[in-house]
Order: C-alpha cells, then sequence, then structure tokens
C-alpha cells in the first residue's frame, strides 16, 4: 500500500466524517443562536430553555437528515470495501 493511496484513503474518511456532520452542527448553531435571541428579548436565563429546544432540533435534524447520511457513509463504505485488491499491493 502506498504512502499516496494511505493519505487518499484517511482524505476521503475526513471528509465524509466532515459532510455527514456539519448539518448536525449547522442546525446545532442555528438553534442555539434562535434560543439565545430569545433569551435575551425575554430575559428567562434557565438552563433547561436553553438545552431543551436546542435537543429537540437536533432530534428533528436526525429524523430529517438520517435517510441522507446513511446513504453517504453506505456510500463510502462500498466504496472503501469494493476493491481489496488496491489495499493488497
Amino acid at each position: 500500500m502506498s504512502p499516496e493511496l494511505v493519505v487518499e484513503s484517511v482524505r476521503q474518511a475526513l471528509m465524509t466524517a466532515f459532510w455527514v456532520g456539519a448539518p448536525l452542527l449547522a442546525v446545532g448553531f442555528v438553534a442555539g443562536v434562535a434560543v439565545s435571541l430569545v433569551q435575551i428579548v425575554t430575559s428567562i436565563q434557565d438552563t433547561a430553555f436553553n438545552s431543551v429546544p436546542r435537543l429537540v432540533a437536533f432530534l428533528a435534524g436526525l429524523v430529517v437528515l438520517l435517510p441522507w447520511m446513511l446513504e453517504r457513509m453506505t456510500h463510502y463504505a462500498l466504496t472503501l470495501f469494493g476493491d481489496f485488491s488496491r489495499y493488497a499491493r
């Protein structure tokens, strides 16, 4: 296995992890900003008010994005395991 192949495999793994995780992180960021703005406007400083809407947003984002995430990870796994001969050299 050549160093270039190892670097390419690691790069593909990291990019797949990035693209799978980025939408959920974006949902969490938007939900956090929205909750913070509501807290600033209403002067509510309750920690449950901060975490519950964010968790609900994460759950909703996970339910909506899970088919796409599974398709992306399945494609990566099939690409990785599809040709073992290139790793045996």
